[in-house]
């Protein structure tokens, strides 16, 4: 096992992202935060939460996602369908899905046709914490990039929210 990320590094990327959605998203009328069920709620609450404290006051509207049917591959592997929290229309909204780990891209897929079913978005941006570069089966490229690593297709990345780490195992 190999540590990606320290839990003080964590604590940092998260906060890093959080000002890059800032930048810009500066008024957040008309921004929708949507995290990725299950796995990405732990970044997606973390970078909720960090823009939270940086717009004291501001209206932030948050969502959760759970792609389950979406999934190309719900057939030859199991998953466990979560609790889809939208309690907004995302028509003519920006959209910034936040998950943990970008690797071929077909969830980010998935989360795109999902959407379709709250309305459609004025413009969809992708916050990953951790992009395994070239291990990209679908064309999807992150707009906000916590760190970016070079991987085989053996190893798996996982982000522990017990620990507060980001590690990758062989």
């Amino acid at each position: 096992m190999t540590t990606i990320l320290t839990s003080q590094q964590l604590d940092l990327t998260i906060k890093r992202l959080a000002h890059q959605v800032l930048e810009n998203h500066i008024d957040l009328k008309n921004t929708v935060f949507i995290g990725m069920q299950p796995r990405g709620i732990y970044v997606s609450d973390r970078i909720v939460d960090a823009i939270k404290k940086e717009k004291t006051g501001a209206t932030v509207a948050y969502g959760k996602l759970d792609i389950t049917f979406y999934r190309d591959d719900v057939r030859d592997q199991f998953h466990t369908a979560t609790k889809t929290e939208m309690p907004f229309n995302i028509d003519g909204k920006n959209v910034v899905l936040i998950d943990d780990v970008l690797y071929t891209g077909r969830t980010i897929r998935a989360a795109l046709d999902a959407l379709l079913d709250f309305g459609r978005a004025a413009k969809v941006e992708l916050c990953i914490l951790v992009d395994r570069r070239f291990n990209r089966q679908l064309p999807i490229q992150p707009d906000y990039t916590g760190k970016a690593i070079d991987t085989i297709i053996s190893q798996r990345v996982k982000v522990l929210a017990d620990t507060h780490e980001v590690v990758m195992y062989e």
